[in-house]
């Protein structure tokens, strides 16, 4: 089996190994989710690989089990991070490749921003363990965490109808102001 590293620059694993590996990784309370985590993806071969690098994706907020920010995505000077409603993003969406979309997303900031939590964390049943998961209040999207070292979670959306999961890495960054 390969190990978080390995697979971490191998540049793109199977889902299969990507299972595996989530599945050896240890659960996490949600109160280890408290704070700001900058974003990765974790390429799988998933129809969305690429698509939040394209979009400027910065991570997730946990202030609380209540108050979840769940899209974060950098400002234009990628100097702070801003709250997007999900509701107004196409979360599933596949993009063409190639391009980047952070102007677009920076640009339609008034519209898709938002100050209001939109998720919340939980702690939930996935393959057989329970841990911390991320649920959107409009969307059917569970985001299951697993704990890699203290810094570090791999992330596995779980959305509705989704033939499989798309895999992300988050690592806690605290110095990253977040404006809402």
């Amino acid at each position: 089996m390969l190990t978080f590293d390995q697979a971490l620059t191998s540049g793109r694993i199977t889902t299969d190994e990507a299972l595996s590996l989530f599945d050896g990784l240890d659960v996490v309370p949600v109160e280890f989710m408290t704070g700001i985590w900058r974003g990765a993806e974790f390429p799988t071969g998933h129809p969305m690989d690429g698509m939040l690098t394209a979009t400027g994706w910065y991570g997730k907020q946990f202030v609380d089990a209540e108050t979840v920010h769940p899209l974060l995505f950098h400002t234009a000077d990628r100097r702070a991070a801003f709250p997007v409603n999900p509701v107004l993003a196409p979360v599933g969406l596949t993009l063409p490749t190639g391009r980047s979309y952070h102007r677009l997303v920076t640009a339609a900031r008034p519209l898709v921003g938002t100050s209001k939590p939109t998720a919340r964390l939980r702690m939930t049943e996935y393959r057989g363990r329970v841990s911390a998961t991320m649920i959107y209040d409009a969307k059917p999207i569970n985001d299951v965490f697993r704990k890699v070292a203290e810094d570090t979670v791999l992330g596995l959306m779980d959305l509705r109808g989704a033939d499989c999961p798309y895999f992300f890495v988050l690592r806690r960054d605290e110095g990253t102001p977040v404006r809402t």
